[in-house]
């Protein structure tokens, strides 16, 4: 099973850092490198939730503020329970969302929120264990990278040219974890969507002379 201990054995041993006496990233460190490898990750593969929020009376607005750690909301199905579902266009500005209804809710009622989530890797894990090579190779890239900005014009026990050695690494890493994002089959994914005019671009100012036709 995933888990943030098994990725971190992983990149230490993508590093060579596997001497336990003498490591050169702490725990703390390829923690925060695998964090941001799993966030770059879930840009791409996102985790897809669904969650049941409620309106309010006279008010087209719903507060989705609990939605988190979001990445985007996807699609709004109002009113709950018909077939096909009922799929609402809204706008969202911060937490809140706007129903683009002709005319507000009347009462208390369901609304199902699509979203996508990042995925988490401490305690629960949210993605297929499947995955674990291609987060420790972001994070072992984003390690490398960090490491040879920090050896440059230091002093090093490998040689000179050991932070060149990190650099190159970190690079042909980083383009290989790339390259697994994009092959992923959640980002080459078509997604059905339904377009609506926002709401500016309804509005017309009698101030603008569109000039001679």
């Amino acid at each position: 099973m995933s888990s943030l201990a098994t990725i971190r054995a992983t990149v230490r041993t993508d590093l060579h850092d596997e001497d336990a006496s003498n490591e050169r990233w702490t725990d703390d460190e390829l923690d925060r490198h695998i964090r941001r490898a799993l966030l770059e990750y879930s840009l791409v593969s996102p985790l897809e939730s669904k969650t049941t929020l409620q309106t309010t009376a006279g008010s087209r607005e719903i507060d989705v503020s609990l939605l988190t750690p979001r990445v985007r909301i996807v699609a709004v199905e109002f009113p709950t329970g018909e077939h096909p579902p009922a799929f609402v266009p809204f706008a969202l500005w911060g937490d809140a969302l706007t129903l683009d209804l002709a005319g507000a809710p009347a009462g208390v009622e369901d609304v199902d929120v699509y979203w996508h989530e990042t995925h988490s890797i401490n305690g629960t894990t949210t993605f297929p264990a499947t995955h674990d090579d291609i987060i420790a190779c972001g994070a072992a890239a984003y390690a490398a990278l960090e490491w040879s900005s920090f050896a440059t014009n230091r002093l090093n026990v490998g040689g000179d040219d050991v932070w060149g050695r990190y650099l190159q690494f970190g690079n042909v890493r980083l383009a290989a974890f790339r390259e697994q994002l994009r092959a992923l089959p959640e980002a080459n994914r078509a997604r059905t969507a339904r377009l609506y005019t926002p709401v500016d671009a309804r509005l017309t100012s009698q101030r603008t002379d569109p000039g001679p036709v």
